[in-house]
């Protein structure tokens, strides 16, 4: 568990965060990003790199990829997020069928909502349970990869360029970063 230290951050606050992980038998390491870049999250990229190395990887997707948008994005919005249901304006609806009638129907989805809650809705905190996520539109991230069904109201970033500059970049052996 990587607990964000941040400046205005107390050491009683920090202690309270460690307290509560050890109660509950995880590793918690503070992580000083944030304040100190790169260097203020190497304990936490160590701890992370030793668990990864010690596990064998057992990753199961949450859906089918074959599934239907629609069943794709209902058992996010129920397994992930605690909706009881999903609604589709009609826009959403019609790009729901345009991308399935395009053959992109089985590309994976990636959900756009709000930060604030794991609804679609900002004022819902926490994980709310048995509210209607509202699918507004879906939109084809064709070089990514993947479809996006955006709801409520959001700000979204921009994606990335084909060749981001972070596949320039690996880590050595010893930890080091490398340029290809």
């Amino acid at each position: 568990m990587a607990i964000n230290h941040f400046p205005s951050d107390t050491a009683e606050e920090v202690e309270t965060l460690q307290r509560h992980c050890e109660a509950m038998k995880l590793k918690a390491v503070v992580s000083r990003g944030f304040a100190e870049g790169g260097k203020g999250c190497t304990e936490l990229a160590e701890v992370v790199h030793d668990l990864v190395k010690a596990k064998e990887p057992h990753f199961k997707p949450l859906y089918d990829w074959n599934a239907s948008i629609e069943d794709k994005i209902r058992t996010v919005a129920r397994e992930m997020y605690g909706a009881q249901a999903v609604d589709y304006t009609a826009r959403a609806k019609r790009d729901r069928d345009q991308l399935e009638k395009l053959g992109f129907g089985k590309l994976p989805v990636c959900i756009a909502k709000t930060q604030q809650s794991l609804s679609d809705n900002p004022a819902l905190l926490g994980r709310p349970k048995d509210f209607l996520v509202t699918v507004r539109e879906i939109q084809l991230a064709a070089g990514a990869g993947f479809v996006i069904p955006i709801t409520g109201e959001i700000l979204r970033m921009p994606g990335l360029p084909k060749e981001p500059l972070a596949a320039r970049f690996d880590l050595s052996d010893e930890g080091e970063i490398v340029k290809h």
